[in-house]
């Protein structure tokens, strides 16, 4: 792999994944017993935690396969090898020159792109003074109607995470701005900071809809971003 060319994304649009491509023959699976896969993923894993998030959601797509990946999934690995291969000097930089150490986040969803549950993913970023502090990306607990709900559910993760950094940074006395979170979804901001009962939106679980007092309230802004502008639209 260290000679093989670089790749420019982290994980292609024509890579398909689901569950069907695993093993169905005694062949297959013998094959796929030879191959690294599992250890490879945990590898993977560790590096993202720590410093990539930019290959948080092909670490999550291909993570979901990890107790019985077929060759399909073993190409999708092999293209995201290569692109860490080619992006070795990607990191996080914290800068002590910095003038603007404002709390931001990004949140952003990927509707339906799980083949097999129609499940939506969740992602989300946030920076403090420009360097990523904090970031996930992962398959949503249930199946969201519309991309506004997924986009809804996104928020409320994201949220969630705001209020926990937000604790933690004024805990240590750090600067205490407002946290702002950044959405391309106008709809599902329109969501949060309107508390009207919709039809549209009367089945979403209750446990959703606390960040429209968490927003209400001022704790935190929610605002619009551009889609190409939105670090968070990793898939």
């Amino acid at each position: 792999m260290s000679n093989a060319k670089p790749t420019f994304v982290p994980l292609a649009a024509h890579f398909q994944l689901c569950k069907n491509q695993s093993p169905n023959s005694e062949t297959e699976k013998e094959r796929m017993k030879n191959i690294p896969y599992s250890n490879a993923i945990w590898s993977i894993m560790y590096l993202m935690v720590s410093t990539r998030p930019d290959i948080a959601y092909a670490v999550s797509c291909l993570s979901r396969f990890i107790s019985n990946a077929g060759l399909p999934h073993w190409e999708a690995l092999k293209w995201l090898l290569r692109n860490l291969n080619g992006s070795m000097n990607i990191g996080i930089t914290f800068s002590k020159y910095s003038d603007d150490v404002k709390l931001v986040g990004y949140v952003d969803s990927n509707y339906a792109n799980d083949r097999d549950s129609k499940r939506s993913t969740t992602s989300y970023v946030f920076t403090l003074g420009g360097a990523c502090i904090s970031w996930k990306s992962q398959l949503q607990n249930i199946v969201a109607l519309s991309t506004t709900e997924a986009e809804y559910i996104a928020t409320t993760e994201a949220l969630k995470e705001a209020i926990w950094l937000k604790g933690l940074r004024d805990e240590i006395d750090f600067l205490k701005h407002k946290v702002t979170v950044f959405s391309d979804s106008q709809s599902s901001i329109q969501l949060c900071k309107n508390p009207v009962f919709h039809d549209r939106t009367k089945h979403i679980d209750v446990r959703y809809h606390f960040i429209r007092d968490i927003v209400s309230k001022g704790f935190i802004n929610l605002e619009k971003i551009k889609s190409e502008e939105n670090p968070a639209d990793m898939g």
